[in-house]
């Protein structure tokens, strides 16, 4: 019988029920691929993060409920949470190796978490797939495409609010998802973000996509320093900050649960 400690967190907000929750387990050493899939699958939550120590760092790894993905910013930022409030780690700042290379994760006076993360400036589309227009039903005014995703511009947030996706028609599209983007009334932008060919049809705060939506409003506002909102249902508040190839994300995060998983 294995016994794994788990906790789950709600990453990008001060509130329970709010934000996007992640499934954190610190582990002393890896466990098979397919063991950590399974649990991530039986977690059912958009992400689940495993950390393994290396020195006085960590090795992090994400995965969805189907698929292992290669970077993720609400579960690197309820890892640090959990390391942080839970697990007695010292210090300000907290170094995470990773399939994107290594994150950082320091500790602000309020409580508050700022994620190092790369950036990722998107470039033009100029093959737009059909499936982006079927499968939001709706004309944008443009489509780039960053690392992993496309990003979809849309003229205001009353557009994004009153998209329903065909999640079916999205997921035949071949990148890690779609985010979709427009200026905000109360933020420097606004975004959803789907992400059905990843298990995930609509992510509720999604930190690694704001590599990108920063590195765009930055270009095109002239702005380093932002305010973002993501409008899930959750919804999550973002501060981001573009520092030459580098991405900083702020924000809070409340625990949920912990426990322990029980499998043979």
């Amino acid at each position: 019988m294995h016994i794994l400690p788990i906790f789950q967190v709600d990453a990008f907000t001060r509130e329970t029920f709010r934000g996007n929750p992640a499934a954190i387990c610190p582990l002393s050493e890896w466990l098979p691929d397919a063991t950590m899939q399974k649990i991530a699958m039986e977690n059912n939550i958009a992400e689940t993060a495993f950390m393994v120590p290396i020195g006085d760092d960590f090795h992090i790894r994400w995965f969805t409920p189907t698929v292992e993905v290669d970077l993720c910013g609400h579960a690197t930022l309820a890892a640090a949470f959990i390391l942080f409030s839970q697990l007695n780690v010292q210090g300000e700042k907290i170094r995470f190796q990773s399939k994107s290379g290594w994150l950082t994760v320091g500790r602000e006076p309020d409580g508050a978490l700022t994620l190092n993360f790369p950036a990722d400036p998107p470039e033009p589309c100029l093959m737009i797939p059909k499936e982006i227009e079927e499968g939001l039903h709706a004309q944008p005014l443009s489509v780039w495409k960053g690392k992993f995703d496309y990003l979809v511009e849309f003229e205001d947030e009353e557009t994004i609010l009153g998209l329903a996706p065909d999640f079916r028609k999205l997921a035949n599209i071949r990148s890690r998802g779609i985010v979709v983007t427009a200026p905000g009334k109360s933020s420097d932008f606004v975004s959803r973000c789907f992400f059905p060919q990843s298990g995930v049809d609509e992510d509720p705060v999604t930190g690694s996509a704001h590599c990108m939506l920063t590195s765009y409003w930055s270009r095109k506002t002239g702005k380093d320093n932002l305010t973002a909102i993501q409008l899930s249902s959750r919804g999550g508040w973002i501060e981001c900050r573009l520092t030459g190839d580098r991405v900083l994300m702020t924000g809070h995060a409340t625990l949920y649960l912990k426990g322990e998983i029980h499998f043979v």
